[in-house]
C-alpha cells in the first residue's frame, strides 16, 4: 500500500544509495570500471527505502534511527550481492570455476573484495549520517502524512 512514508524512505534513500554510489567509484580498484553500478544501486536503495524504511515509518525517533540503520545495511548488503553475483556470472561464462559451490563461494569472496573500500572514514561518516537524515526525514513525513 503506497504511504507518505514509503514514498519519502524510496526517495531519500535512494538519493543516500547514488551519493555512496558516487563516493564508492574512485575507490575502486585501478582499471575497474564501474559499468551500471549507480543507477543499480540507485535502484536498490529505492526499492529498500520502500520496504525496509517507508514500512516502519511513524514509530518516533528511535525507530527512525533504527530503521535508517537497517535501511542502509541492507542496500549495502543487497549491492554487493548483485554486483558480485554479476562478476560471478561473466567469470562462469569464462569457464573459470569447477563445480557450483566454488562460484558460490566466489560471490561472497568477491563481496568482501567490494566491501574492503568502505571502511574508511570518508565513506563510512557520510553513510552514517545520511542513513540517519534519511530516517529522520522518512519519519517525519510518515508520522505526519499516514
Amino acid at each position: 500500500m503506497p504511504t507518505a512514508g514509503r514514498l519519502t524512505g524510496a526517495i531519500c534513500f535512494g538519493a543516500l544509495a547514488y551519493y555512496l554510489s558516487v563516493l564508492y567509484v574512485p575507490l575502486l580498484p585501478e582499471g575497474a570500471a564501474p559499468g551500471a553500478m549507480i543507477p543499480i544501486n540507485t535502484f536498490i536503495g529505492v526499492v529498500m527505502g520502500w520496504v525496509v524504511a517507508g514500512k516502519r515509518a511513524g514509530g518516533g525517533l528511535t525507530a527512525a534511527i533504527s530503521y535508517g540503520l537497517t535501511t542502509l545495511v541492507t542496500i549495502i548488503f543487497w549491492a554487493l550481492f548483485v554486483h558480485s553475483g554479476t562478476d560471478m556470472y561473466h567469470e562462469s561464462l569464462r569457464l573459470r570455476y569447477d563445480n557450483a559451490t566454488e562460484a558460490v563461494v566466489a560471490v561472497f569472496e568477491q563481496m568482501m573484495e567490494y566491501a574492503q573500500p568502505m571502511l574508511i572514514s570518508e565513506y563510512i561518516i557520510p553513510a552514517i549520517v545520511g542513513c540517519l537524515i534519511a530516517g529522520l526525514v522518512t519519519e517525519a513525513i510518515g508520522s505526519r502524512f499516514p
